[in-house]
């Protein structure tokens, strides 16, 4: 979720200095949320698997991300009595 706001509220401020794509974007901000996220729960800087996990991680965590998006633009919509949908 703080993936997706951080992307939201910045990106269009972000895009004046820097032309990045959004996912690009969104897995940069994961890792950092991620990687902070860890370190102030005590995992060790210096061990490696830290960063190699949070990197993968973050993939995950900003595709989770964008599917938040897709969903805010385009909310699912209710199912009628009757309906039919092939």
């Amino acid at each position: 979720m703080l993936t997706f706001f951080i992307v939201q509220y910045s990106k269009t401020s972000l895009d004046r200095w820097l032309p990045l794509p959004t996912d690009i974007y969104a897995i940069m901000v994961a890792y950092a949320v991620l990687l902070a996220a860890q370190i102030a729960a005590g995992a060790s800087p210096l061990d490696w698997r830290l960063y190699g996990l949070t990197f993968a991680n973050a993939f995950l965590v900003a595709a989770t991300a964008g599917h938040l998006q897709n969903k805010s633009i385009h909310p699912p919509a209710l199912k009628k009595k009757g309906d039919i949908h092939l």
